[in-house]
Order: C-alpha cells, then sequence, then structure tokens
C-alpha cells in the first residue's frame, strides 16, 4: 500500500525531499506552499498553493486527501503554520514530522547582536545612520520605517511594492544559495556596516554569515520562534530513514 505524504514546503530543503520521494513508489506525494512568492521554483511533485484555513482547515484535507503522513518542512521562522500543521495533525489523528535544520552557531570572529523580532532589531540599529543591508521578507520590511536615517539595502525574492517610505533604499531582487565570495563582494560595493538577518541555518544563504565574519560586520541577527514539540529530523537524510523506519504511529506501519 502506498503512503500519500503532504509537505508543508516553502523552503529548499522541502523542494530537496519532495525531489527525492517523487522517485520512490511506495509514497504519492504532494507539496503544499504559501503562495507568498510570486514565481516559486519548479517543483518535482504536484504543488497545492495557498492556505488551508487554519487547523480545522488544514485537518479537513488531510483527511479529505486520505494523508498518511504530514511534513512540517517550513521555514523555521513560519511558527504560526507549524502550530497550525501540530494542531491538525492532532485533529485529523496523522502522524506529523518536522524537518527542522539546525540554527548557525556563533564563531569566533562573529558579531552578533541576538533580538527576539522585527521590532528590536531596528532598535538595535541605533539612532547613528549606518549603511544597513537587510535580508528580510517582504513583509517585515515595514518597521524600518521608523529609523529613516539609515541607508538600506534591500534583498528580497520578489520586489518590494509598494517600496519602503524612507529617503535611502535601494532594492535587489534574487533567490539563493548566494556564495560567500559573491556575498562579500556585495558587502563591500555598498560599504555595508551592519546586516539585519533572521538565523535560518543550512548552506544557502550563510555566505552573509561568514562573509560579515571576515569583515568584521555587525550582524543584528533575530532569534528563531518557539516551535511545537513534535518528532522532527534534521537533515533529508534523517527524514528518509524516519520513513524508511516507521513513525511512532499511523495507520500501517511504512515498509
Amino acid at each position: 500500500m502506498k503512503h500519500s505524504i503532504l509537505i508543508l514546503g516553502g523552503t529548499a530543503e522541502a523542494r530537496k525531499l519532495a525531489e527525492r520521494l517523487a522517485g520512490d513508489p511506495r509514497f504519492v506525494t504532494e507539496l503544499s506552499l504559501a503562495g507568498r512568492t510570486r514565481a516559486p521554483a519548479e517543483q518535482p511533485v504536484p504543488v497545492r498553493i495557498g492556505g488551508f484555513g487554519g487547523p480545522q482547515g488544514l485537518a479537513a484535507y488531510l483527511g479529505e486527501k486520505g494523508i498518511s503522513i504530514l511534513i512540517d518542512a517550513t521555514h523555521p521562522y513560519a511558527a504560526q503554520i507549524s502550530r497550525n500543521a501540530a494542531d491538525a495533525a492532532m485533529l485529523a489523528d496523522v502522524p506529523l514530522v518536522a524537518l527542522r535544520r539546525l540554527p548557525w552557531q556563533r564563531q569566533a570572529g562573529d558579531r552578533w547582536t541576538e533580538v527576539d523580532g522585527v521590532p528590536q532589531a531596528v532598535e538595535a540599529l541605533g539612532s547613528v545612520p549606518r549603511k544597513v543591508f537587510l535580508t528580510l521578507g517582504r513583509q517585515e520590511l515595514l518597521p524600518f520605517e521608523a529609523a529613516p536615517q539609515h541607508q538600506y539595502l534591500v534583498r528580497s525574492v520578489d520586489p518590494v511594492e509598494p517600496p519602503l517610505d524612507i529617503p535611502h533604499a535601494t532594492y535587489i531582487t534574487s533567490r539563493g544559495p548566494f556564495a560567500e565570495t559573491d556575498e562579500a563582494r556585495l558587502l563591500r560595493d555598498h560599504g555595508i556596516e551592519v546586516i539585519v538577518a533572521k538565523n535560518s541555518g543550512g548552506s544557502a544563504s550563510y555566505g552573509k554569515i561568514a562573509a560579515a565574519r571576515a569583515f568584521g560586520i555587525e550582524t543584528v541577527l533575530i532569534r528563531r520562534p518557539d516551535l511545537p514539540d513534535v518528532p522532527s529530523a534534521e537533515t533529508i537524510e534523517d527524514m528518509l530513514a524516519l520513513l524508511d523506519g516507521g513513525l511512532d504511529h499511523g495507520p500501517e506501519p511504512l515498509k
């Protein structure tokens, strides 16, 4: 019997996991994307785009589609989606496992200022004008309008529309991964003095962290939110091993 898997995605790991599962005859896999990116990367399995309507809506979808395994492979900062997934899995009595990459760890030479959220990151920039590299999602940029004294370099996957109501901002659109050498060139060319980023973990966006360390540039790093305590895997290989060995509960053992 094939097992029907729904992956809540939006990360590079979700895509790679879907690619691995697409060729496995034991599974029928679907990938769900929130739809925040206008032109998402091509995916190796059927894709559903858009929200579910909270935990109840997701639970209903799991039942309608006969999903036997739910995988939360969303971004480490998508806390609300992860909470909805945990609640929906309980409501639908479907096993849930999360694919959660480890956060970056401070190394010698890192000049990190760790804060709990975007408003705190704005405050950490201080009142003295600085050249700031913002590497946050488009939906999280508005609070920086409260600090118009800085010069901002803003990088996002999609254009920031409308632009921020600040006098000094340069916008670039690009999709990772970003190599350290390219990030070093970007920081140097724009005279960046401080980076604002999330502790996303993984290798795709670590280049800016390594480049900042090499140049002695301060990084204002937003801490990860608390996530539901559910079974989890740190890597794709760990996740595949979990699926091979079977989850703690479910309609049938995975064989």
